[in-house]
């Protein structure tokens, strides 16, 4: 009989809360750097790079973060990468002109993208891979709880205490995060054998197929993200539209906290049926609401038809790929979700251009057909790595 495997280690929680510290620090500043921008007098445009740059680098430079990931140890690269969130956080209270806050921006891109990788292959690496799954679920947990809590304090604090105090506490969340870190013993160092063995990729090609279907199936979550607000204001709808991205958030905390148990037991071809019939789902509700019980329900799908998949794609990723390309599996799964957030606010503005704002929603119904394509001709590899979760 194999021993019981607990998720509540101290090195597991300290992961855990690293990950919610320094996703509170990026999401606490993000919703808030267009408007400090242009308090400190930067035009709408540079403001609108200053905002997207810090995404570009993260993009850009996850290649590189993967294969740091799987050469050098996790405690190191985390250190790095919360460090440069703390100083970026703090270079914003003292830049004074768009150079200075543009080059934090992107110190705070470089150490986004070394956090996001390390702790998510380092979360993997302290688990039997029989758990991953459940583990990329607490993962998932944590940062949604980040994601619901933070813009929504920051927003609040903002308005009695200015952008400055915000600043702050965001930069003292990433220090929480450096402190997190000095408490977990196993610091994840690679085999001397795995570094020598190791040669520099952009993808991890077993990784792509999950990468590429997570990706379509982001584009809906971000469109929605970058224009929902216009979308209700231009449909003159009496709905509350602020309530969308709380309920949203609750609803995953509930759903990843019930199905936890079964994200290492169920193969990724059903877990991709529940999450294509929730998106279709989610999609019609936000064509047709007149009333903020539909959006609440539109709300919950969502959380089902893109928040069930961060977890089901980020553990199929990492079973499919070898142990040796852990964080190279890892950055291509984050590339395919840095595409759809790249490609999604893109694609929400260019449709009301093309298209009635009555086919805004419906027109990306065509994601469906597209991922079923992809799922269809990798079924059997996606589905093998549930066999994988019970014999490795």
């Amino acid at each position: 009989m194999t021993e019981k495997f607990s998720f509540f280690s101290r090195d597991i929680v300290c992961v855990m809360l690293a990950t919610f510290f320094y996703q509170f620090s990026i999401q606490a500043v993000n919703p808030l750097m267009n408007g400090y921008a242009r308090n400190l007098g930067i035009n709408s445009t540079f403001a609108g790079i200053i905002v997207g740059v810090m995404s570009i680098t993260s993009m850009l430079l996850r290649p590189f973060a993967g294969n740091l990931t799987d050469q050098i140890s996790k405690y190191r690269l985390a250190l790095i990468g919360g460090s440069l969130c703390a100083v970026s956080d703090l270079g914003y209270l003292f830049a004074s002109n768009v150079s200075w806050l543009l080059f934090f921006r992107i110190v705070n891109g470089l150490g986004f993208v070394l956090c996001t990788i390390c702790l998510a292959t380092w979360m993997a690496f302290l688990v039997p891979r029989q758990h991953l799954g459940a583990a990329m679920g607490y993962y998932g947990l944590l940062n949604a709880l980040a994601m619901a809590i933070a813009p929504a304090l920051a927003i609040s604090i903002y308005q009695l205490l200015g952008y400055k105090f915000v600043i702050m506490l965001a930069a003292l969340s990433s220090v929480a995060m450096v402190v997190v870190i000095q408490f977990i013993h196993n610091r994840a160092k690679p085999s001397i054998e795995l570094k020598e063995d190791h040669h520099f990729k952009i993808i991890q090609r077993d990784a792509l197929p999950v990468a590429l279907i997570f990706s379509l199936l982001s584009i809906p979550y971000f469109v929605t993200q970058a224009d929902i607000v216009m979308y209700v204001q231009e449909r003159h709808l009496n709905i509350t539209v602020s309530l969308f991205f709380l309920c949203y958030s609750l609803a995953l905390i509930v759903i990843r906290i019930l199905l936890k148990d079964y994200f290492d037991t169920i193969s990724f071809g059903i877990w991709f049926s529940i999450c294509i019939i929730a998106t279709i789902g989610y999609i019609i509700l936000l064509t047709i609401m007149q009333n903020n019980f539909e959006m609440i329900i539109a709300a919950g799908l969502m959380a089902v038809g893109f928040g069930v998949m961060v977890s089901v794609s980020q553990s199929t990723a990492l079973l499919l790929a070898p142990m040796k390309e852990q964080g190279l599996a890892n950055a291509t799964y984050y590339l395919g979700s840095d595409i759809g957030m790249s490609l999604g606010p893109i694609i929400g503005g260019i449709l009301p251009t093309i298209f009635p704002l009555r086919f805004f929603y419906p027109v990306m119904l065509l994601i469906v057909p597209l991922t079923a394509i992809i799922y269809l001709c990798y079924r059997r590899k996606l589905n093998a790595a549930g066999s994988v979760k019970f014999f490795v």
